[in-house]
């Protein structure tokens, strides 16, 4: 299933993406309710959702008349993972980690496939990292890495926007990490069965048009199911949460010449499976 949080004029609500229509999920459950896609994760009500595809009572929208928010708009952990790919670590002169590099993000670095992200004023060197992220569907706390699949709601794609200038300012890297927009994230939250083994997802990252990144989870140092059994050993992981794994060489801020993003870019990740999101950059 490809699962969405949209907007249809009267505010966020969890949606299922099938034949290019919007399907309200709540509604095809019979329930009342309204909520974002966060909410269906908690209730557990998901895998209900199966038998409802090709209902035709519940309301449904073109994906061309409504407006796709993040696929979790409001999540209560943005966790992500840093040289996770050992070529990035080699182009960054840096040594392979022995173990999960972390740091986190805000709710108000996420911003939507087709937003348009407005670079920080504090910064002039601000990079690209496409990554895929995964979301984890049920509360998961000190899990064995053998069971963390079954922990995993689906997966995504997210673009790391980077303040490098800010980012290596101190020894950690939050501060060129968490400004307005810099989380774009979607389209769609696509569950594990449509978007194929935890090992084999694809991703590749283009800036107007030019393929600058590309590669496989296949080659994360930690795996997804390492990822979630370790931070589910340093903390209580919820539903929602999300992950982003890490971002394979190519970055900007690794080039000769340096590439930093400016005023009218366009940035599209991209996976076989997981579809396309899109960022355009505005100073």
């Amino acid at each position: 299933m490809r699962l969405v949080t949209y907007d249809a004029g009267d505010g966020g609500r969890a949606g299922m993406l099938v034949d290019g229509r919007v399907v309200d999920a709540w509604a095809a459950l019979g329930e009342p309710h309204r909520g974002s896609l966060r909410e269906l994760l908690e209730r557990g009500r998901v895998e209900d959702l199966r038998g409802r595809i090709g209902d035709t009572g519940a309301p449904s929208h073109p994906l061309s008349a409504v407006r796709l928010l993040a696929p979790i708009p409001d999540p209560e952990k943005i966790v992500c993972i840093g040289l996770n790919y050992a070529k990035h670590a080699a182009e960054g002169r840096q040594e392979v980690p022995k173990a999960p590099t972390i740091f986190g993000k805000y709710r108000n670095a996420l911003a939507a496939d087709g937003e348009t992200v407005r670079l920080p004023a504090t910064s002039r060197k601000v990079d690209y990292e496409g990554e895929i992220a995964f979301v984890v569907g049920r509360r998961a706390a000190a899990v064995a890495e053998e069971d963390a699949l079954d922990f995993v709601a689906g997966y995504t794609l997210l673009n790391d926007l980077s303040a490098r200038d800010l980012q290596f300012a101190t020894p950690q890297w939050m501060s060129g990490k968490v400004f307005d927009g810099s989380a774009p994230c979607g389209p769609a939250l696509v569950t594990p069965d449509q978007a194929g083994p935890a090992d084999a997802l694809e991703l590749e990252l283009s800036l107007n048009g030019e393929r600058m990144q590309g590669d496989s989870t296949a080659n994360l140092i930690f795996s997804i199911p390492f990822l979630l059994s370790h931070l589910s050993g340093l903390m209580t992981l919820e539903p929602g949460d999300i992950v982003s794994t890490g971002t394979p060489d190519g970055v900007g801020g690794a080039r000769e010449p340096r590439v930093w993003l400016g005023d009218g870019d366009e940035l599209v990740v991209s996976s076989p499976t997981l579809g396309r999101l899109t960022t355009r950059i505005a100073r």
